[in-house]
Order: C-alpha cells, then structure tokens, then sequence
C-alpha cells in the first residue's frame, strides 16, 4: 500500500511539472485554445438614456456605501473632501467562455471588478472622487484573437464607458479631472480620449490620464489622443502608460495583437516605440532603483487585503517601451501570466508612487 502510495505522488509530481512546463512554453497558445469563445457575438443595446445616473450603474462613486475605491493599506486615508474627480474604468473581470460580453448583473465579474478597484483606483483617493462604472466588458478570451467577434465585443462595452463618462463629467462639475485604467479599461480609455477629449475645451481640465497596462504607440496613437506624454515628474495635462514584465521578458502575448493593428492615426502600430513612463519616478524611459519605490501591495491569500512593503521592486523601461521590474518579483502565484507578464499588478507594484504621482500633477494643474 504504502509502494502504490509513493508511485501515485511520483504520478502526481511528474503531471504538476508537465503543466508547469506546457504553461511556461505553450500558456500563450493553451489559453488562446480554452479562453476563446466559440459562437458569434450577440448584438447589444445601447445603454438606456440617463442609465448611468443611477447609482447601481456604478462599482464606485462617492456616494456608494462600501465604496471599493476607498480602501486603503494600513497607514495611509481617503481624503474627506477631494479637490478633483476621477474617472476610472476597470480591468477585465469576465473570463466566461459562453459569451463575448459580461451581463451587467454577473455577480463573479464584479466582485472582481471591486477587488481591482482596491487594489488600483484606491491609489487616487487621496485627491479625487472616484467614480468607476459597471460596463459589459468583452471576455479575456476577446484579447487572445483576432475574430471580428472579438472587436464587436470590445465596441459594445466601449459605447457603455462612453455612456458612463459623459455622466461622469456631469456629476464632477467644475472639478479637474483625472483619468485612469487599466488593461481593457486603458484600451477604452485610450479610445475616449481620440472622442470625448482631443480638441476639446474639457482637455484643459484633465490633470492626467494614466493608461496603464495598455500599449499606446508614440507615433501609431498618440498624435490623436489629445495629450502629450508626461515628459516630467511635475507635468499636468499629460499621458502616462506602462506594461509590467519581471525578467527574462516575453512579451509576445501583447506585441503579436497589437502589431497586426492599426493606430489612432491610420499608420500601423507594427515595430513603433510605445510610451513607458516610470511609475516610481514620474518620468519616460528611465529606470529606477527598488529602494526609490515608495510601496508595492502585496496581497493576502484571498486577495482581500494587502499590506503596503516598500523598497521591494526596482522599475526601468526597456526596448520597445516595456517596464521591466527586475528578475527577483514578489510571489504572487498563478495570477502571473505567460511571459513573466505582472500585468494583473501594474498598479499594485508600483501603488504609493502612483499616489504620490498624482498628488504632484494635480498640484501642478492650473500653475
């Protein structure tokens, strides 16, 4: 008994290192093969009119009891009456597999959502009211193609962030304004500043626009999207954008979508230099050392909470405008995807110099 014991954790190991090893090799391809759908997109409805001027429209808002967005770690506070508004669009949180967009209602997707929520938008609630809508988000599989289903789904939950932003700018009245998201949000957001900012007289409002984990091509984009990149630490009115890979980097999962593209512009985004901005020290294509990292947010087991360590993770751009973040990264398990890719934690690396980042831009608006 004690032999056929051993044989099976001997069966067990060897399997745990087969998937270990197609994962580290072959996780690009199995997830395009399993996370995809299968069937066409559905056609969506727009969102009603004046959708988004009722509260359960939204995973945060000033006004929400259990706001997400107003968590903080131990030793840092929301401010009590913010001088700006923040307009921030979550990260994919739908990974169904049966249909292209996310109910509105679908319950994991947003206890998702909120968890991203603490762990990114909370690092702007010490200058800004945050508000964050629901949308019907493409699935994460919508990113592992190139099916006409896939943009479809992507234009479907687009127009609903674009319903919750001209909200949004009523409900924030005169206050500056900060934009932020990450991943699908950043490709929204990118998307809203070509629409709703560029040329427009509310472009002199925004104090910053961080499109994080989402790449923005420097001449494929950029020109159209209204706002320069940030060139300094203490510049307003200014993009910022950076993608999160510990070392060796492979960041084949994002380049070989994003260069079969067309930018803002009408040029092919293929071989172009994208914007990295240094999260630690406000500035582009520059490297930091750990101990200038003011505090990563390195999650519990259950991913409930956090605890804010500082001088733990160094950040420089490299290449092609990737933020490389060293070959020595916090654990953080199964939530790392193919490629040593941090995406998932783009915010959290890096979460106290980002609040300090926007406190500096916001005191420079208006000078």
């Amino acid at each position: 008994m004690a032999r056929k014991f051993l044989y099976l954790v001997v069966v067990l190991v060897v399997l745990a290192l087969a998937a270990l090893f197609a994962y580290r090799f072959y996780g690009v391809e199995i997830m395009r093969r399993t996370m995809v759908p299968s069937g066409e997109v559905v056609a969506l409805a727009p969102p009603e009119r004046g959708a988004y001027a009722h509260a359960d429209m939204w995973i945060a808002r000033p006004d929400k009891p259990g706001n997400p967005a107003s968590w903080t770690p131990q030793g840092y506070a929301p401010a009590t009456k913010p001088p700006a508004a923040v307009f921030f669009v979550h990260p994919t949180s739908f990974v169904d597999t049966t249909t292209w967009n996310a109910p509105l209602d679908n319950q994991d997707a947003n206890n998702r959502a909120a968890l991203f929520l603490r762990g990114q938008a909370s690092a702007f609630n010490s200058i800004g009211a945050i508000w964050a809508p629901r949308y019907r988000q493409a699935t994460f599989g919508a990113f592992l193609t190139s099916k006409a289903s896939a943009r479809q789904a992507l234009d479907f939950a687009y127009r609903d962030v674009l319903t919750a932003f001209d909200q949004f700018v009523t409900e924030a009245g005169e206050r500056p304004i900060i934009l932020a998201g990450h991943s699908q949000g950043a490709l929204h957001l990118s998307r809203l500043l070509v629409d709703r900012i560029a040329g427009k007289p509310i472009a002199k409002r925004i104090v910053a626009a961080y499109v994080v984990g989402w790449p923005v091509s420097i001449s494929a984009d950029l020109p159209k999207m209204g706002l320069p990149a940030c060139a300094r630490a203490d510049q307003a009115g200014c993009i910022l954008s950076w993608q999160s890979f510990s070392e060796p980097a492979d960041p084949s999962l994002i380049v070989d979508t994003f260069d079969a593209t067309t930018g803002f512009t009408g040029k092919p985004r293929a071989g172009t230099p994208m914007v990295c901005t240094n999260p630690i020290t406000g500035q582009p294509g520059d490297a930091a050392p750990a101990e200038a990292n003011l505090g990563t947010l390195i999650p519990d087991a259950n991913f409930q909470s956090a605890q804010l360590v500082a001088g733990r993770v160094p950040a420089r751009c490299e290449g092609r405008g990737f933020l490389t973040i060293g070959n020595d990264p916090p654990d953080f398990g199964q939530y790392v995807l193919p490629g040593n890719n941090y995406h998932v934690f783009d915010y959290s690396l890096f979460w106290a110099n980002v609040r300090q980042d926007a406190e500096r831009r916001l005191a420079a608006y208006g000078k």
